[in-house]
């Protein structure tokens, strides 16, 4: 990557014009983000929503890819995630309908054929998710207030339904518009806007404590005294190491692929030769991204639902209870010290860790599918040196990936596990967590999507500056 030639690229009018594009877009977004729903009581609605953040991880998780959305009450309550469900069940059917499968290979006509299937089919989810987010935050808001306006009318149904749709499928558009441009994916765009946005508070956050020196102040080499708290300069200081550390190690890994050669059969048409060269296929470690975190965070949010609505319907009961308590995100009094951890406690980090394992397998399966591959390089007259062509190719390429998903599973459920690890830690220092709201999902998010920006831009640089390396 040229930085050179991407600053260099900024003399061009047509690319100022669309990174400029971009920006407004994306304040536009951001605009969104402060329109309110128009949803009953709004300071009860607001209690329920951080309850819910609070005690669960999906909650949380939603918060931060909608850009505090959910914490606003914002028409971009739902987000983009039913735009990026649509996305990845179009993938599924893809690989699962022969005649999709021959559509997606056609081309750029059966490109645009999906896409506007996947625009579609956003517009049922993104009413689906409206309902169930407006039944939960009714539900709970109910459990804490019997103010009347809580309770939503079937026109007041309507109205909040069609206002949380209306702002998804707004983003989807903005999306779109940021993709055309030609320097990053849209929605990718979107989701790190919506990280990034969390960040004034998080610093604020942790200047407010770094400042309060009501616990003593830092001395430091016997005659220098720093206005500032000592435990938690020397946790930030921790934490910035930590990051750096944990944002080399993700690059690492998102960059990281096993190279295989390719040879090509030479092919003589009259007087002329083709072929006979040789070429590489890169395999990514991590070709499903953090798609599986997603799932898994997803997957282990519906046994907690399922209890929140047996509590709802009996308050006594033991199963909707368990549900609960077993499949919520750890928290502070989990990782009480004096209290100590209970077999209970190790319920979610486990499935979470085993359900990342077992997704990243699956959807590398399905969007890197050595049939496919073993049969294009077969059709091109490509072969792996020392290996036979078709099903040996195959058999040899899965090999690679099981190998390369081992490694990258493992790696991908450790980054997933990160903020409760980091929890842990800090309770058993100070007492109380640090309250970090960057995950290791979301730096993972932010250093693939950096990386696959850079690229673009570097791409779109190298085309306005051909001129000057004629």
């Amino acid at each position: 990557m040229n930085f050179k030639t991407i600053f260099k690229s900024l003399k061009n009018k047509d690319m100022r014009k669309r990174i400029l594009a971009v920006v407004g877009l994306l304040v536009a977004y951001r605009i969104l983000a402060h329109i309110p729903v128009p949803l009953g009581d709004a300071p009860t609605f607001k209690t329920a929503i951080n309850n819910l953040i609070n005690g669960t991880d999906f909650g949380g998780f939603i918060n931060l890819i909608s850009g505090g959305g959910l914490t606003s009450m914002s028409i971009i309550m739902v987000g983009i995630s039913p735009y990026i469900t649509s996305s990845i069940v179009m993938q599924l059917l893809s690989k699962a309908i022969p005649s999709m499968e021959e559509l997606s290979k056609d081309g750029e006509v059966g490109r645009r054929k999906i896409n506007q299937w996947t625009r579609i089919l956003t517009v049922p989810l993104a009413i689906l998710q409206s309902i169930v987010y407006i039944f939960i935050l009714s539900k709970e808001a109910l459990s804490l207030g019997t103010t009347s306006t809580v309770a939503l009318d079937g026109q007041g149904w309507a109205l909040a339904v069609t206002a949380m749709t209306a702002g998804s499928m707004l983003l989807m558009w903005l999306g779109e518009l940021i993709t055309e441009q030609g320097i990053g994916n849209g929605t990718s765009m979107i989701i790190v806007a919506s990280i990034i946005a969390n960040f004034p508070s998080l610093v604020s956050s942790l200047l407010t404590k770094l400042f309060d020196t009501s616990a003593g102040t830092l001395s430091m080499f016997g005659w220098l005294n720093l206005p500032v708290n000592p435990v938690y300069f020397w946790i930030i200081i921790s934490v910035l190491i930590g990051l750096i550390v944990v944002i080399y190690f993700l690059v690492k890994i998102n960059e990281a692929q096993r190279i295989v050669t390719l040879n090509t059969a030479k092919r003589v048409h009259g007087n002329s030769a083709y072929g006979g060269i040789k070429s590489i296929m890169p395999i990514k470690l991590i070709s499903a991204g953090v798609i599986p975190v997603i799932f898994a965070v997803a997957f282990l949010s519906v046994p907690s639902f399922i209890g929140q609505l047996i509590i709802h319907s009996d308050e006594n009961s033991v199963l909707g209870q368990n549900l609960v308590s077993w499949f919520s995100a750890p928290n502070a009094s989990n990782f009480d010290q004096t209290v100590g951890l209970q077999a209970k406690d190790f319920i979610y980090p486990a499935c979470y860790f085993l359900l990342v394992v077992m997704f990243t397998y699956f959807y590398t399966s399905i969007v890197f599918n050595t049939q496919d591959y073993a049969e294009n390089l077969q059709k091109q007259g490509s072969f792996i040196e020392g290996v036979r062509p078709g099903k040996e190719t195959e058999k040899y390429l899965s090999k690679i990936v099981n190998h390369l998903n081992l490694f990258g599973s493992i790696a991908l459920g450790i980054i997933a596990l990160l903020p409760y690890i980091v929890d842990f830690i800090t309770i058993g220092v100070i007492g109380t967590p640090i309250g970090l709201s960057i995950t290791g999902t979301s730096l993972l998010i932010l250093v693939t999507v950096a990386i696959e920006n850079i690229r673009s831009l570097n791409s779109r640089a190298l085309m306005v500056t051909y001129d000057d390396y004629k």
